[in-house]
């Protein structure tokens, strides 16, 4: 029987086999598919499959910078155990430098990654190390001068936090202080300019509503929401924010003050954003019962 691409993609969709595995596995039989599901699971390549539905919110972020370009990726896993493995940072350090050559995740699933393309090496990584895993996201800065910074770090270069920061003038000192700033306070832009829109409307709306519940005037009511607004976006701003080396300053006024201008920041977190479904202690005794 010929071993057509549509049959290998469905071997592949169904299993989370690599395509050449999956390919072999259709060819050993004859391109029975029920047969080259039960090859790939003798071979301990169809493990990944079972465990894409589970949620990997925990893992790394790494940093690389490459002169005036850096780049962060969050690649994530099931527990914060196989974030300690050696195995998986080396796997994790591998991605983040081959992101520094692409534009976005897509493409870094298609880069190599020693002789393999790092969706294919990451499907062997789920069925040797047994938990699913994904590169969720992944984000690049360029500048004058791009520094790094890992909070939580694991090992070099990668932890629970990374953030990138990029400068024109100012040294990597200043760069270090300003990235662990970030790391810190998280804040939502670098200036007002920068700000999602829809984000200050929503603040707006909600400060308004809060404001006429306390039966002040419409023209009171202005005034105060100016003022509010005010304080949130000098609170979500990068450079308007209080700096947490020395908080007589902002951290707008500190690079200044050091001759330099933050011109970008990234800052990437380990399950940010990511649901997790909470299961009580009984339940899961149930569950691995039923397993």
């Amino acid at each position: 029987m010929a071993i057509t691409a549509a049959l290998v993609k469905e071997l592949r969709d169904s299993t989370g086999a690599g395509m050449m595995d999956a390919k072999k596995a259709l060819t050993e039989t004859d391109g029975d598919m029920e047969a080259a599901v039960d090859w790939l699971r003798t071979k301990g390549l169809a493990k990944a499959a079972k465990k894409s539905g589970r949620t990997a919110a925990e893992g790394l972020v790494a940093v690389v910078v490459d002169g005036g370009k850096g780049v962060a990726v969050e690649v994530n896993s099931e527990t914060d155990f196989v974030a300690k493995n050696a195995d998986f940072q080396e796997f994790v350090g591998g991605i983040a430098k081959a992101a520094l050559g692409v534009a976005d995740v897509d493409a870094l699933l298609a880069a190599d990654l020693g002789g393999k393309s790092v969706a294919d090496t990451l499907t062997d990584k789920i069925a040797t190390i047994g938990e699913n895993m994904s590169v969720r996201r992944m984000a690049s800065l360029e500048g004058d001068t791009v520094v790094s910074y890992v909070h939580n770090a694991a090992t070099a270069g990668m932890g629970k936090i990374g953030v990138l920061v990029a400068l024109k003038g100012g040294d990597e000192a200043l760069g270090k202080q300003i990235a662990m700033h970030i790391a810190a306070v998280n804040p939502a832009a670098l200036s007002e300019a920068d700000m999602d829109a829809a984000v200050i409307e929503k603040e707006k709306q909600v400060q308004m509503d809060i404001a006429r519940e306390s039966g002040k005037p419409e023209q009171v009511i202005e005034k105060m929401i100016v003022g509010r607004m005010k304080k949130f976006v000098a609170e979500s701003t990068l450079l308007n924010q209080q700096f947490v080396v020395n908080p007589d300053l902002t951290v707008g006024a500190a690079a200044a003050e050091a001759g330099a201008e933050i011109t970008g920041f990234v800052r990437l977190e380990v399950g940010e954003g990511i649901e997790v479904e909470k299961e009580d202690f009984a339940a899961e005794v149930a569950k691995a019962a039923q397993g």
